[in-house]
This record gives structure tokens, C-alpha cells and sequence, in this order.
């Protein structure tokens, strides 16, 4: 799988660009500010119909501009796709295959397989629980529509009991059989959540520890723990037992929107005694445990972005990670570097297998290595 081609359309900094990759190794050269990072997003936007950046689609749209579009041609097997993302101020953005309209973007999600690395992949460790939650749940829903079907229930039903608790009177009983009808719906769906994400866990692993220890080139012994108030014999009890602590903070308390991971090294949390070497090794360890796990489950080898990395690896990880690629490890990939002359020197010898794009003022031009 291969993404031939991509037309921009005022997005972000880019007002009209068209441009055709390689189907191995794509380098996007140019300095900070110029936009390299932005069309590394216009392709994750064609595969998960959303910015890998920005949350709001509006703010995708170029300055003065009232509509951004982004086209791509894609290459999966033996048959081509055209994919269309429509951006427009106060009105619901429109996505089309191939000409047709899709109704639920949900169910393009998995189509185009794809891990994005950027070099702030150490706030998956650092951050809170819910981007730990995003990790596992953006892998497993390329996977498996039936769990992201599962995850948006869950988060409406819970989004409205969330509602009712904010509005319940605080001098009025509780009404159990509506509360019941909520939980019920949380119980269903919370469970079928819980045994995806523990089996990612344990089918992850091993993939996510196999990169780190050829990454780092170091003896230390990382995991991953699921943690889930669900994993709890009796929890269904506590969760009844914590209505009247919801109530008192208009937020459900319980369920497994709780979840998080435990990152460790040695048996000991990366978060706190990692160095800054190790929990770069550990977070491009996990996002490449993410490629390996959709590319075996998917049948189709996952694009690959790759943004400003070398920039924050030392020699020897960049040259592990060089070999990867050498090796064809990976299928097509896009590398963003506001260093040229460290790319076209690193990929001097890969011949019709690598072009590079130099990038300046929302212009790409091709130049030879």
C-alpha cells in the first residue's frame, strides 16, 4: 500500500500544491515554519479523516480561506482509491472514496493503516491517563470496528449520564432505575472494552519490547501494565456503592474511561527514573510496536510518518533506525528533517527508491539527491 499522490487546497499554509511520492522513502526538506510538518498532517487526515494536530477542522483551514480540500491517490493491493477531504467554515466536513460520500467517518477508520512518530512521542509517558487511553484505542480501532463502535457508545452513554449527574437536584434522591438504565449500557459496553484492551496488552508487548531493545542497545527489562478498576472481582458493586460520590462531583467516577498503563523499565516507572535517551527509545519503541501489530492483523504494511526524528535521536539511534528502513523493514515512508544536506546524506545511495521534496513557503519542489 502506497500513497501515489496528494493535492492541497488551502490547507493550513498551503494554497494550491500537488505532489507525486515514491513508493519507498519520501524525505520533506526545508526549515522550521515552512510547512513540512503541516503535509505529513494533510496525509494522516486521509487516513483517519481528522488533524493528527488540531482538533478543530476550522483550524485547519487556510487564513482568509472559507474551504480546504485534500485529494490523494492511494494504491492498496492490486487497485486504486481516491480519497477526498472537504474542510468548510460552519458546516460538517465532507470525506468521499472513490466519489462517494461516506455517512460515519468511523468507518474509514483502519482503510489506510498508519503510525505517525513526532518528536514529542515522550508525552505519551509524561502526560495523563487519557493519552495513554488514546494510544491503545486509536491502534485497536484501525483493527477492529466492532471495538470503535463499543468506544463511541461508551463515550455517548457516558457523556449523558455525565449530564445528569450535573443537573440532578442536590436535595433530590437519586432515581435508581434511570441511573440503572445508564449503567446497564456502561456494564455492556465497558467490559467488551476492557478484554480488547487487555488483549492488546498482551499481544502488543512483545513487539513494543523487541524494538526497544534493539533501539536502545541496553540490558533493561521495559514493560506494560494494563491497569482497569474492571479488573476488579467486584467492581460492579463499587461502581453501585460510588453513586452518591458521583453525584457529589457530577462526574462518573468509575468505569474503564479510568484505564491507564503502566510504562516500566526495570520494574520501576520509566516516567520517573527513565533518562531522556531511555523514554525516547521507549515511546519510538512503542509506535513502532503500533506498525508491526497493524501490519501483521491488517495484511497491508502501514504508511509511515516520520517527523523531525533525527533531530531528536543521538547517532547510534538514528543509525538503528536508518537500518530499519535499509532493510525494508517498512513500506512507504515520509520523513520530515530541517537539516537537508543530514538526509540527502543518509539516503544518497537509495537511487529510485527515495525522492526528496525541498519545502519553502507553502511550495514543494522536488531536487535530486
Amino acid at each position: 500500500m502506497f500513497l501515489e499522490k496528494i493535492a492541497l487546497t488551502n490547507f493550513k499554509n498551503y494554497e494550491e500544491l500537488s505532489v507525486q511520492f515514491c513508493e519507498q522513502v519520501n524525505c520533506i526538506l526545508g526549515n522550521n515554519g515552512e510547512g513540512k510538518t503541516n503535509l505529513l498532517d494533510a496525509i494522516y487526515y486521509l487516513a483517519f479523516t481528522k488533524s493528527a494536530i488540531n482538533s478543530l477542522d476550522n483550524q485547519n483551514i487556510r487564513h482568509e480561506s472559507s474551504l480546504a480540500a485534500i485529494n490523494g491517490i492511494l494504491h492498496k493491493s492490486d487497485y486504486e482509491v481516491k480519497l477526498t477531504c472537504a474542510l468548510q467554515h460552519r458546516k460538517k466536513k465532507l470525506f468521499k472514496i472513490d466519489g462517494n460520500e461516506i455517512e460515519k467517518f468511523s468507518n474509514h477508520i483502519g482503510e489506510v493503516p498508519l503510525v505517525f512518530i513526532s518528536p514529542d512521542d515522550t508525552y505519551i509517558i509524561r502526560e495523563s491517563s487519557e493519552v495513554r487511553r488514546k494510544f491503545i484505542d486509536s491502534t485497536i480501532s484501525q483493527l477492529d470496528k466492532v471495538y470503535l463502535d463499543n468506544l463511541i457508545q461508551y463515550n455517548h452513554i457516558l457523556k449523558q449520564r455525565n449530564n445528569l449527574l450535573k443537573s440532578w437536584p442536590k436535595e433530590k434522591a437519586p432515581d435508581l432505575d434511570l441511573f440503572e438504565s445508564f449503567d446497564v449500557k456502561l456494564m455492556k459496553f465497558g467490559r467488551e472494552i476492557h478484554n480488547s484492551r487487555k488483549a492488546f496488552v498482551e499481544e502488543f508487548s512483545p513487539f513494543f519490547q523487541s524494538h526497544y531493545k534493539y533501539i536502545s542497545s541496553e540490558k533493561e527489562k521495559v514493560d506494560i501494565l494494563y491497569e482497569s478498576q474492571l479488573s476488579d472481582e467486584s467492581f460492579e458493586q463499587k461502581y453501585k456503592e460510588a453513586l452518591n460520590k458521583d453525584l457529589i462531583l457530577q462526574r462518573t467516577t468509575m468505569g474503564v474511561h479510568k484505564d491507564d498503563l503502566t510504562f516500566q523499565m526495570n520494574q520501576t516507572p520509566i516516567r520517573k527514573f527513565g533518562s531522556q535517551g531511555q523514554q525516547k527509545s521507549f515511546a519510538i519503541s512503542l509506535r513502532l510496536g503500533q506498525f508491526d501489530l497493524l501490519k501483521e492483523k491488517s495484511g497491508f504494511t502501514p504508511i509511515l510518518l516520520l517527523d523531525d526524528i533525527f533531530d531528536k535521536l543521538d547517532d547510534l539511534r538514528i543509525e538503528k533506525f536508518v537500518a530499519l528502513i535499509n532493510e525494508e523493514t517498512f513500506g512507504q515512508v515520509f520523513i520530515t528533517d530541517a537539516r537537508p544536506e543530514r538526509s540527502l546524506g543518509i539516503f544518497k545511495d537509495y537511487g529510485n527508491k527515495v525522492k526528496f521534496f525541498h519545502i519553502e513557503e507553502g511550495n514543494a519542489k522536488e531536487i535530486q539527491g
